[in-house]
């Protein structure tokens, strides 16, 4: 991969008259979220802008995904960027204008911003076609799931089969960063996730006679706390893990010892032994606990996105690429490894390419991911649309 010699390239100035424009489009489809595998209205805005500005289009790819695919010239390179589409069950607080109107759901992760950034690209390299070679635009239903998400079924559904790609790059917002800065780092960049749902059952009864019941809620609590030494008395220091209960769930009366409780456990990790070894220790741990109590463990540990693993060569592309775009101030090339997932994981496990993130400006007040009061900063849009333009201008050569 070598930058691009030859006619002019794009630069952000050449998107931001279309700023306004583009703020539209994101506002709408923030405006009208859709959960996973249920973005029929968004994948139907996608296409149909996409088929008037003469891309291929093929719908239906692992449910409401979508390829959009256009080629120009006769290069033979193939070029894949992905952009997801799906909300999430959040009840939104901004008081914006464009809130969601739909109760409890919410673009909270900014794949509102995501697919808009690829819309404006995809509407200036139809303009402008300075390139050689064949562009498919993936757009992606149901990142959110946390398993058999979206990517994972357009892949099945055979989309690197059906449009192959070379490389393929993704890109996600960065709140806490610097808005429009490009982050990136070559190797792990987000760990692994996985989920595990236990319930504990014992025998129920009368809260003033409990010596006559087994009380799961006090084995539950027991396991909560012997959970916390599993990352700090088994796993190497040198290595980074997480394992973080979310939930935990008995009874509703006051005066009643519970048949059963619920722990619900979000495991992270970066490396497939590390993984191993939580998986083995979590079980062990929490069957033995539970029977230390009297009470038995049911597990269902679910194995959810692997590693981003991003290819060295495709970030040091897209590193130049963004560098010359917006300058080396603007452009990190070792951001820290985060503890965050992304199904991405599974197209780089069959394509090597890489994900990016573009700082979205400050995070105060709570506007993290997956809050309620959370917006994308729409002066990313033609910041993103530029660099995904840019990036193919000087790939398909």
């Amino acid at each position: 991969m070598s930058p691009h010699q030859g006619p002019r390239l794009t630069m952000v100035e050449d998107l931001v008259p279309q700023q306004d424009e583009l703020a539209g489009w994101r506002r709408h489809i923030h405006s009208h979220p859709e959960l996973a595998f249920a973005e029929y209205k968004t994948s139907g805005l996608v296409a149909a802008k996409l088929t008037q500005w003469g891309y291929e289009v093929t719908r239906g790819i692992g449910g409401t995904g979508l390829v959009a695919q256009l080629r120009v010239g006769d290069g033979h390179r193939r070029l894949g960027l992905r952009a997801d589409m799906d909300a999430l069950p959040i009840q939104e607080d901004t008081g914006l204008p464009y809130a969601s109107t739909v109760p409890g759901c919410m673009h909270a992760c900014g794949h509102d911003g995501h697919t808009t950034m690829l819309l404006g690209a995809a509407r200036h390299l139809a303009e402008t076609r300075r390139f050689s070679g064949t562009l498919n635009l993936i757009f992606q239903p149901a990142e959110e799931r946390g398993f058999d998400s979206g990517a994972k079924a357009m892949i099945a559904d055979g989309l690197f089969d059906r449009f192959p790609c070379d490389r393929v790059f993704a890109m996600h917002n960065h709140p806490g960063a610097p808005q429009g800065n490009l982050l990136m780092r070559p190797g792990p960049f987000l760990a692994a996730g996985d989920r595990v749902f236990i319930t504990i059952t014992g025998v129920g009864g009368h809260a003033g006679r409990p010596h006559l019941a087994v009380d799961p809620l006090v084995a539950a609590a027991a396991i909560v706390m012997a959970l916390q030494t599993v990352v700090s008395r088994n796993v190497d220091p040198n290595e980074s893990a997480v394992v973080t209960v979310g939930r935990l769930r008995s009874g509703d009366a006051l005066n009643v010892i519970p048949t059963e409780a619920e722990i619900g456990i979000s495991v992270r990790s970066f490396s497939t032994a590390v993984r191993s070894l939580l998986r083995e220790r979590i079980i062990s741990l929490v069957n033995a606990t539970a029977a230390g109590y009297g009470t038995e463990a049911s597990i269902r540990y679910v194995e959810g996105y692997p590693v981003v693993q991003n290819d060295p060569a495709a970030v040091s592309f897209a590193g130049q690429v963004a560098t010359e775009l917006l300058g080396s101030e603007r452009v990190e090339l070792e951001f820290p490894r985060m503890m965050g997932s992304e199904d991405f994981a599974y197209m780089l496990q069959v394509c090597p390419g890489a994900l990016l993130r573009i700082g979205n400006g400050p995070s105060d007040g709570g506007r993290g991911l997956h809050n309620p009061r959370y917006d994308f900063h729409d002066d990313n849009l033609s910041v993103g649309a530029a660099f995904w333009s840019r990036l193919t201008e000087q790939f398909l050569v």
